[in-house]
C-alpha cells in the first residue's frame, strides 16, 4: 500500500494521503511521495487542478511523532524534500478536500491551498504552541481572521469545520458523500475559465496573502529560542508514550521574565 495515491480525471489531479491507521502523519516517507506527487502535477502539461484529500479519519495529523521519538529529531528536520507545493512555487491552484482531522502540519497544508472545502465536523488545530517554544501566531494573521481568533489558534486550541467555516477560513462545508464531488465542482469551474485568467488570477490572488513584517520574524526567530528547548522532545515523547508531559520551561527560571523584544531583536541589535 502506497502512502500516496492519485488519480487523474482529464485535467484534475487528485492526491490523497493514505496512511490511515496513523491519521496521514506527516512521516518520511510520506512527505517524500507526496513532493514527488506535487511535482508530477507541476510538470504535467495536461493537469491544471489539484485536489488534496486524505483517506480514514484524518485528513492529516501532521508531523508523525512516534518517528520523530524513534529518530530523536524534531519533525522534518533534516530530510531535504523538492515539494513546489510546501515551497509555494507551484503555479498551478489545488482545492483542499478537508475529510477529517487537520491538525498542525496538516492544518497548515490546508492554509497553503487556494479553496477548501470540508466535511462537517472535520477537526482543525494548529498545534505549534503544544510542540515547539511559541504558538503559531502567523497563521491566524495570514489567514485574516480577528485577533481574538488568531490569538485562539495561535494556542493551539481546537476547532470545528463549520466555526472556521463561520469566520471565512473554509469555502464549502459538505456531508462526508459530497466531499469530493464538490471538490471536483470548484475545480470543473476553475477549469471553465480562460487559461490565462486562471493562471494569472490564481498568481494575484497569492500575492495578495498578509505577510508578516520581517521585525516581527525576527522576533518570532528569537522566542522560538527562548525556553528550554528540551520540553520539544518532551512534548513528542509524552504523546508517543500517551502520558502527561513533564516541561522545565526554562533553563534559568529568571529567563521567564527576560522575554525577548522588538528593540532587543531589531536589525542592529539594539
Amino acid at each position: 500500500m502506497s502512502f500516496i495515491e492519485t488519480e487523474t480525471h482529464d485535467q484534475v489531479f487528485v492526491i490523497r494521503l493514505n496512511r490511515p491507521d496513523r491519521l496521514n502523519a506527516l512521516g518520511t516517507e510520506m512527505r517524500q511521495l507526496m513532493g514527488e506527487a506535487f511535482v508530477q502535477f507541476r510538470d504535467s502539461d495536461s493537469l491544471e487542478v489539484a485536489i488534496l484529500t486524505g483517506t480514514g479519519r484524518g485528513f492529516c495529523a501532521g508531523e508523525d511523532m512516534k518517528e520523530s521519538v524513534e529518530k530523536g529529531t524534531l519533525g522534518s528536520a533534516g530530510q531535504k524534500v523538492e515539494n513546489p507545493f510546501n515551497d509555494r512555487r507551484l503555479q498551478k491552484p489545488v482545492i483542499a478536500a478537508v475529510n477529517g482531522f487537520a491538525m498542525g502540519g496538516g492544518f497548515m497544508l490546508v492554509e497553503r491551498t487556494d479553496l477548501r472545502v470540508a466535511v462537517k465536523g472535520a477537526v482543525f488545530e494548529m498545534s505549534e504552541a503544544k510542540r515547539w517554544l511559541l504558538g503559531g501566531y502567523n497563521h491566524g494573521y495570514v489567514a485574516g481572521l480577528p485577533h481574538a481568533i488568531a490569538t485562539e489558534m495561535a494556542l493551539g486550541y481546537r476547532f470545528t469545520a463549520e466555526r472556521l467555516y463561520e469566520v471565512g477560513f473554509l469555502n464549502r462545508l459538505v456531508e462526508s458523500d459530497e466531499l469530493l464531488p464538490t471538490a471536483m465542482e470548484m475545480a470543473e469551474h476553475m477549469l471553465t475559465l480562460p487559461p490565462a485568467a486562471r493562471v494569472n488570477t490564481i498568481h494575484m490572488m497569492r500575492q495578495m496573502i498578509p505577510r508578516v513584517d520581517p521585525k516581527f520574524e525576527r522576533l518570532s526567530a528569537a522566542l522560538h529560542e527562548h525556553g528550554c528547548k528540551e520540553d520539544r522532545m518532551e512534548s513528542r515523547r509524552a504523546f508517543a508514550e500517551k502520558r502527561k508531559p513533564n516541561y522545565k520551561g526554562w533553563d534559568d527560571p529568571a529567563d521567564r521574565h527576560r522575554l525577548p523584544t522588538l528593540e532587543s531583536t531589531g536589525e542592529d541589535g539594539s
